[in-house]
């Protein structure tokens, strides 16, 4: 047996023996709040449409961190944070993209809003945080250059 398939074997052992026990619940292994409308929207309106969050406002309580210019639009460093009490959810969105909504986090509550992920970019745009708390949608926005595209470009 290969060691990738070892590892996938061990990992889902351990996730079943915890399911077993009573540690995790399926719900919490399985994603199943997947809500995979905004990921199909082919714009940034249609993307906050989809996710209930068309009315956002602007925050200074956000920030996001990036590049001022990223060399390579297949793998641009993005990280946000949120000083708003109580965050409960964050996404990032490129607005150039062919499908704007590139990632989104469900954070459990006490859970430090600080997130870092990589995301593609198609060319030059402006990358929103979007950050629900205390049933609010609020949004920030920075614009990163791209000088190699990553999304066909």
């Amino acid at each position: 047996m290969n060691e990738k398939r070892r590892d996938a074997l061990r990992i889902a052992t351990v996730l079943g023996l915890a399911i077993t026990a009573g540690i995790l619940k399926p719900t919490d292994v399985l994603a199943a709040d997947w809500k995979s409308s905004g990921f199909d929207a082919k714009s940034l309106q249609e993307a906050l449409a989809a996710l209930g969050a068309d009315k956002a406002a602007i925050s200074t309580d956000i920030a996001v961190n990036g590049p001022d210019i990223a060399e390579n639009g297949a793998v641009v460093p993005v990280s946000v944070s949120s000083n708003v009490p109580n965050t409960e959810f964050m996404a990032i969105l490129v607005e150039k993209n062919p499908t704007p909504l590139s990632a989104t986090m469900t954070l459990p509550a006490g859970t430090e809003a600080n997130v870092s992920t990589r995301v593609k970019m198609g060319g030059t745009s402006n990358v929103h945080a979007l950050v629900k708390a205390n049933g609010k949608w609020l949004i920030a926005s920075k614009e990163i250059k791209v000088t190699l595209g990553g999304c066909g470009g």
